[in-house]
């Protein structure tokens, strides 16, 4: 008989996944070991194994997870116009430093087939934020909205690069900040 789950499985696979993320993010995908994500996520290689095939799955797991909670918080925040999917998009942002710069960094280590998944998400995530800029102004041309959706998402992707907890701007008042600012820009166009 196969044996159950335990009670703590999803609690153990997060901080698998939030380690492992750390370490590969700090060390870079193409040079971290799966013995250095066990030793950062507190964690034992065979555990890894437990969870995942290997180093891909691992990274899969971390990628998926991550985009499909922005993608979730980006559809939540949709009827609330840009101020809504930008706060939502830095609020996921928030606790994922190390996962975003896995998407931004590592996603195309992966092979096609698990790269597949990943882009539709991102896909998803830029249909949003494109719906949110025709909102905001319907009379711009698709070249411009997709020029306009991308440079907003340069704003926000970047954020773990400079942002320190309890420096400088909060993240709410770096979304107002960013919200003001693409509104402008989109109102120069």
């Amino acid at each position: 008989m196969a044996r159950g789950l335990a009670r703590d499985h999803d609690e153990k696979r997060e901080k698998l996944r939030d380690g492992a993320a750390r370490y590969f993010a700090a060390h870079g995908y193409d040079r971290a070991s799966l013995t250095g994500a066990a030793r950062s996520a507190g964690v034992s290689k065979a555990l890894i194994y437990h969870y995942y095939d290997g180093k891909e799955a691992l990274l899969y797991d971390i990628l998926h997870t991550h985009l499909a909670e922005l993608a979730e918080a980006a559809e939540a925040a949709q009827a609330d116009g840009l101020p809504g999917l930008i706060g939502a998009l830095l609020d996921v942002y928030e606790d994922a430093d190390a996962a975003h710069k896995l998407q931004l960094e590592a996603l195309e280590a992966l092979p096609e087939d698990l790269q597949a998944p990943l882009l539709d998400l991102q896909r998803r995530l830029v249909r949003g934020m494109s719906d949110a800029v025709r909102a905001e102004r319907p009379d711009l041309d698709q070249d411009t909205v997709r020029a306009a959706t991308m440079s907003i998402f340069g704003i926000l992707n970047w954020v773990y690069m400079w942002h320190r907890p309890g420096r400088g701007l909060s993240r709410t008042e770096y979304a107002e900040m960013a919200v003001r600012f693409v509104r402008g820009g989109l109102a120069a166009l």
